[in-house]
């Protein structure tokens, strides 16, 4: 077999062949595992729901999707329990990336419950925020009315306390919870301008 000579010509057309036969290979890996890892994301979801709603079965069937500056929040009703709202931090500001977290919503505008579902923070820093603001820790926000006012900081003047070395991503978070209770809001508005016809569920699967 005649060796290929080592000319511009041939070696960008083996480079451009090897380039193809990567892309196609990427391209058909991608699309096996697009519809795994869909399944996986809304598992996590379904029992993230479960989770900030104080627990049981439930199951999504339609979803609200609120857009506030550039933003979207998905606002999902839970009956008489409240809401679980997926909800950003709208700065996208927190250290070392964005962070989305479930949020458990009464009807009075209580924090029922959270769950941070995707972080990009330092591990063992940004990553406490799973449950640095649970029931009974330090930063505690659970039972905290929305109502009547905004989640702050202590060190921005609020009355929660931030992540040890961290007061970064906990403004970030409390961001996030801020939103989500914004966005439940201009939901239940749009839902009163129309009847109070809601395009969202969530069902106990009995």
């Amino acid at each position: 077999m005649k060796k290929l000579q080592s000319t511009w010509y041939n070696m960008v057309c083996v480079l451009t062949a090897i380039s193809l036969v990567a892309g196609v290979a990427l391209a058909s890996v991608n699309e096996m595992t697009k519809g795994p890892i869909q399944e996986l994301k809304e598992k996590s979801e379904q029992a993230a729901i479960a989770q900030v709603l104080g627990g049981g079965d439930v199951m999504v069937q339609n979803i609200d999707t609120v857009a506030i500056n550039e933003n979207s929040y998905v606002v999902m009703n839970a009956g008489e329990k409240g809401v679980a709202v997926k909800a950003v931090d709208p700065q996208n500001a927190s250290f070392g990336g964005g962070l989305t977290i479930m949020v458990g919503i009464s009807p009075a505008g209580e924090v029922l419950g959270y769950s941070v579902l995707e972080t990009h923070e330092t591990p063992g820093l940004g990553a406490k925020a799973a449950q640095w603001f649970q029931k009974g820790e330090k930063g505690d926000i659970i039972g905290r009315k929305l109502a009547e006012g905004e989640l702050v900081v202590s060190k921005d003047g609020g009355n929660v306390d931030a992540i040890t070395a961290s007061t970064i991503t906990s403004r970030a978070f409390l961001r996030a919870v801020n939103a989500a209770y914004a966005a439940l809001q201009q939901t239940q508005e749009s839902a009163s301008e129309s009847d109070g016809v809601s395009g969202a569920s969530v069902q106990n699967k009995n």
